[in-house]
């Protein structure tokens, strides 16, 4: 049996942490880590066969807040009309400079992600992409915490070298 407030208490100053990293809105964070915690509790019986219940939590608020955005979203195309859109002049001034800049720079990013070994490319996806801990990577992969950490010293000093011949030519 697990206990809730232990593991509520544990793990409440991480979860907003990582939420921050999606949103500013700090009673925004609170409410999808409450609406988490909720769900888990309700669903509890459900849940037995988690083998790591904090990546669970963290996978949970995630995709609570992506929820949020999304009916965020939905809610505000429904208020548009014509009475507050954007002159049609303002959408004219869009730099379109900046937005060749900025897809050259996305494809100059790619290639050098592309000049990455295979299992660089994969712990690169796996830590910042999927937002996976060390230790889900040393499983996912098959080898130990310290060389999962070298790899991703090792990628990351390399993506910089790349990017740093990359920003020299844009």
């Amino acid at each position: 049996m697990i206990d809730f407030s232990l593991l509520y208490d544990k793990n409440i100053d991480n979860l907003f942490a990582f939420g921050t990293r999606f949103t500013t809105d700090r009673e925004l964070i609170k409410d999808c880590i409450h609406d988490v915690f909720v769900k888990f509790f309700t669903k509890r019986e459900l849940l037995c066969d988690v083998e790591n219940i904090e990546s669970y939590l963290y996978t949970s608020l995630r995709n609570r807040i992506n929820d949020e955005f999304r009916r965020t979203v939905h809610l505000c195309d429904n208020e548009i009309n014509d009475s507050n859109m954007r002159p049609l002049v303002e959408a004219e001034e869009y730099n379109f400079e900046q937005m060749e800049h900025q897809a050259a720079l996305t494809m100059g990013i790619e290639r050098c992600f592309d000049k990455l070994s295979p299992r660089q490319r994969q712990i690169i996806n796996l830590y910042y992409v999927e937002q996976r801990k060390y230790d889900d990577i040393c499983r996912i992969m098959g080898i130990n915490y310290q060389s999962v950490r070298n790899l991703m010293h090792r990628s990351i000093s390399r993506l910089r070298q790349y990017a740093s011949t990359l920003q020299a030519a844009i």
